[in-house]
């Protein structure tokens, strides 16, 4: 199958739209429906991410998305046009590193916040959360400078259906 692009401006209603293309494609591929939310929501994460960046560094370029099936397995590559350290994780706000929960300042960065049980004060997640997920979603994750920004891949292995 030939790799199908997207790109799309940083919203984050759009962030719905890639992960319906890349479900549609993936099921369009043959990717096992056992697979599908795993891909929806690795995703929509790696989506939030971009968006999150390009809204504080370039709100006016867009997101790109490539989805592509060799045979073997089924690949997502999201690509975001913000500068190298302005990798953030969607509502930190801060710097958060594709290396590790650290800023790539060797500091430790933003978290988000979510809401406390019982309804106390916000909980805080550290930063690299989603990027965590993603790593537990996809079996194949590989994060590195694109040439204006940075590209998170992600890859599924085809599983064979069992007689």
């Amino acid at each position: 199958m030939a790799t199908v692009e997207v790109t799309f401006p940083p919203l984050p209603a759009h962030v719905r739209t890639a992960r319906l293309v890349a479900t549609a494609v993936a099921r369009r591929s043959g990717m096992d429906e056992s697979l599908l939310d795993e891909v929806r929501l690795a995703v929509g994460e790696a989506c939030s991410r971009a968006v999150e960046a390009h809204r504080r560094h370039c709100p006016s370029r867009p997101i790109r998305v490539a989805l592509c099936d060799d045979g073997e397995r089924f690949e997502v590559v999201v690509t975001d046009a913000a500068p190298a350290d302005a990798d953030v994780e969607p509502g930190t706000g801060d710097s958060a590193s594709a290396e590790s929960p650290a800023g790539r300042n060797g500091t430790a960065s933003g978290a988000a916040a979510v809401a406390a049980p019982g309804g106390g004060a916000p909980l805080q997640l550290p930063a690299g959360v989603g990027l965590a997920v993603i790593t537990g979603l996809a079996d194949d994750v590989r994060i590195s400078p694109a040439p204006d920004g940075t590209s998170v891949a992600m890859s599924w292995k085809r599983r064979s259906a069992i007689a």
